[in-house]
């Protein structure tokens, strides 16, 4: 079989009868510290990988293996896979279930080397598996654990400008922040950083009900295209995240005294007012009344 091809091995149906014998074949269990639950609808998996629309050119990064199911469907449809799992004690369960896949990169252990940084394993296994398979772009798409959707998805957009999409499920209040427009409860520090760089959709509301173990809250699909365009604008990204970061740190705060008392060191207020003046925002008002193109102006003044 040359490099090229892609090895005919039959996809499993993850059910939960078909999960149940699994995990007693080995016996294992699902760890709820790690945030593991697992997608037991079949059109669900099935939309995922719809929404991604993948061809023999993606070079496609997953997080949170699993059992497999999801990356044996990845496999089947991508130019190649790299596949992220903390826990070790899944190994022999995914790579029963994938099969021999030339097109398959394992990686094992944290995909965060720390809150703000990316596993450089992963980012080398994934760059060495897009040059191998011959892919002209790269794709995120995961069944995310809760725990590490957040600092995954804003590293991944700050640190890689050469993503085309991620369609990611996610905790509904996440998918919610992500979309959340200015003045409404859910818009935040993550609502600016994403749609800065990116578009957000919603594609499916999923019940907990889809997966095993239940989750206690309601998850989300939800497909993020960057935007090279909108990237442009904000110029440095990871400047501009410490920026949305500190400015968010008192949210109750209006505009005024978060600028004036800034972590980094404080500001005198009155040339905190004249620029504000000069930008046309009221320092009554609090950061999240702006929208993103506000907080880019913001940005631009004060750092």
């Amino acid at each position: 079989m040359s490099d090229t091809e892609i090895p005919n091995v039959p996809s499993p149906r993850q059910t939960l009868s078909y999960l149940n014998g699994l995990f007693q074949a080995h016996g294992l269990e699902a760890k709820s510290k790690l945030g593991q639950n697992f997608l037991i609808d079949l059109n669900l998996l099935a939309l995922i990988v719809r929404t991604a629309e993948l061809g023999q050119q993606d070079a496609v990064l997953e997080v949170g293996t699993g059992t497999g199911s999801l990356t044996a469907q990845l496999a089947l449809w991508s130019g190649g896979v790299c596949t992220v799992e903390i826990d070790t004690g899944l190994a022999p369960v995914a790579r029963e279930v994938i099969g021999e896949r030339q097109n398959v990169r394992f990686v094992f252990g944290d995909c965060l080397a720390s809150k703000n940084e990316l596993n450089p394993e992963m980012i080398a296994a994934w760059d060495e598996l897009f040059v191998a398979r011959h892919c002209t772009r790269r794709k995120l798409v995961a069944n995310l654990p809760y725990v590490i959707a957040t600092p995954l998805i804003s590293n991944l957009l700050i640190a890689r400008a050469d993503i085309e999409r991620m369609v990611v499920m996610v905790q509904w209040e996440i998918a919610e922040r992500m979309r959340a427009v200015a003045g409404t409860k859910d818009y935040n520090a993550l609502s600016v950083l994403v749609q800065s760089v990116a578009d957000v959709e919603v594609v499916r509301k999923v019940l907990p009900t889809n997966f095993y173990p239940r989750p206690k809250v309601d998850s989300a699909i939800v497909l993020i295209r960057p935007n090279a365009e909108k990237r442009a604008k904000v110029g440095d990204v990871p400047k501009f995240r410490v920026f949305l970061r500190d400015l968010y740190v008192h949210r109750r705060k209006n505009l005024r005294q978060a600028l004036s008392g800034w972590p980094a060191g404080r500001r005198d207020k009155a040339e905190v007012d004249a620029k504000l003046s000069a930008l046309g925002i009221d320092g009554t008002l609090r950061s999240e009344t702006l929208d993103v193109e506000q907080h880019i102006r913001l940005c631009a003044a004060f750092v």
